[in-house]
């Protein structure tokens, strides 16, 4: 959700923690166990979680449409006010719709939840990264591995506040003067085909090319602007499309400094390196309801629309929200202060509550069904109907662990349990036009094929062949594609 310096950064300074993927401290993490591991999930209702991830076009439409109409809005009167004092508001205004607000529909059309279409998504997904210099392969990837590793340094490629906390190295982002020349530059190596290192430590070989082409056609269209800016002697041009991602950044940062800075790095529990903070209306709509934004780490699938209602479902297993943004930023305040001179120091007390014991994946009567085997190769699982048209269930044979779907009345099928990415229990997921989706990074799976289809998932489920036998499921468990 922020402009992270991506780019390799000069060796550590004594005492100063190396940031960047491929330095010592991305080896101690991998050493540690605190790369791709599990993370703490409060327990939720399973039910309720399948309710609360469901996704529609309507409410997201609306949303983006009333963003466009303001932010054209904005851009008439800028234009009208062309030469006079009222120029300067109709721009920042302009600029922090293109620049600023345009983050949050980039960051929930990348995680694939806001629109029930994927295409719908993937068209915004392409617009905002344009409008924020983000390169949507790299940036995707990127992402993935945020939410993966957040805040393990090492790992996460999006910390925005490092340790020791240095003000000079924020004050010039405010307006994007030092990540934005240098994402322009990186956009610019990448087009002439030059992939960075860090880059190629997170984005897999076969999507490099893909990577190319989209700095290429960037590129193009920025290069377009300067050369109608250029003949026109005007520049206007780039007062619309480009330098918005400079003068609108500062309300990108306002919104981004309050989701981890100076909470804890290298911990497995996003309550304790991530914040939620109540805003008003205005700001939930141009924040698209990141600020609820422990509740988004713990479940990445669920909508932004319905983050209030999660968080009324969590908030006894989480600390206190920031009761405002001004509490909140006191907080950041207070403890970048701190990390300036002891850059070991942690904000103390988040009071935290301890239900370790009853933490971890959503559970309940619906997900988990223990099958039986009823001849050799065979194993009943259950009713017909002990899955609902739309609905998934978790079984369990003999250690192993499956998930049945039924993507419409008369199709049944049963794939591997686990996300052959982020290994994390896809029961927990949801059943969306015929894929299954995983909880962690919203990748998606062929139900019927098990072929990945919408990415970080790469590598194919296991499927198994199901059949209805008087009344009953019975399922072959040998895979697909070798059972007789």
């Amino acid at each position: 959700m922020r402009d992270a310096l991506l780019t390799p950064g000069p060796a550590p300074a004594e005492g100063r923690r190396d940031y960047s993927l491929t330095g010592v401290e991305a080896e101690r993490a991998v050493r540690a166990g605190l790369a791709d591991a599990q993370w703490y999930r409060p327990p939720i209702d399973a039910e309720r979680l399948q309710d609360l991830m469901a996704r529609t076009n309507g409410r997201a439409a609306r949303d983006v449409v009333l963003w466009l109409v303001l932010l054209v809005a904005a851009g008439v009167l800028a234009f009208l006010a062309l030469g006079s004092w009222w120029a300067i508001p109709a721009f920042a205004i302009y600029g922090f719709l293109y620049g600023g607000a345009a983050d949050a529909r980039w960051h929930e059309c990348g995680h694939g939840t806001a629109f029930r279409t994927p295409w719908i998504n993937d068209a915004v997904y392409y617009v905002a990264s344009f409008m924020l210099f983000r390169e949507p392969t790299l940036w995707r990837w990127s992402h993935f591995r945020h939410h993966s590793d957040t805040i393990i340094v090492g790992r996460d490629p999006e910390i925005l506040f490092m340790r020791p906390f240095r003000l000079r190295a924020l004050i010039p982002n405010l307006l994007q003067l030092q990540n934005g020349p240098q994402m322009l530059w990186r956009m610019v190596r990448h087009a002439a085909g030059s992939i960075d290192t860090e880059a190629r430590d997170f984005v897999p070989p076969d999507e490099q090319r893909r990577l190319v082409w989209e700095a290429r056609a960037f590129v193009a269209i920025l290069l377009g602007v300067v050369v109608w800016s250029v003949s026109t002697r005007s520049i206007v041009p780039l007062l619309f499309i480009g330098l918005p991602t400079f003068y609108g950044a500062p309300l990108l940062y306002f919104f981004a400094v309050t989701q981890h800075a100076g909470l804890r790095e290298d911990v497995l529990d996003h309550r304790l390196n991530t914040r939620t903070v109540y805003m008003n209306p205005v700001l939930r709509f141009l924040y698209l309801n990141m600020n609820y934004h422990v509740e988004h780490h713990l479940f990445p699938s669920v909508p932004y629309r319905n983050l209030p209602a999660l968080h009324a479902e969590l908030k006894d297993h989480l600390p206190p929200p920031k009761p405002n943004v001004l509490a909140a930023y006191r907080e950041v305040i207070g403890a970048l202060r701190h990390q300036r001179v002891d850059p070991a120091w942690e904000v103390p007390d988040l009071q935290v509550p301890d239900d370790r014991a009853t933490a971890g994946y959503a559970k309940g009567a619906a997900t988990v069904a223990i099958a039986e085997t009823v001849a050799e190769g065979h194993t009943d699982l259950g009713s017909v109907d002990a899955v609902e048209p739309g609905g998934i269930l978790r079984v369990d044979v003999h250690g192993a662990t499956y998930v049945l779907c039924r993507p419409s009345a008369d199709v049944y099928a049963l794939v591997d349990g686990f996300c052959t990415h982020g290994q994390a229990h896809l029961a927990d997921g949801l059943l969306i036009d015929g894929c299954i989706e995983c909880p962690k990074h919203n990748g998606r799976f062929d139900v019927v094929t098990g072929e990945p289809v919408r990415r970080p998932a790469r590598v194919p489920l296991g499927t198994y062949h199901v059949e209805v036998v008087g009344g009953r499921l019975v399922a072959d468990l040998r895979p697909a594609d070798t059972a007789g």
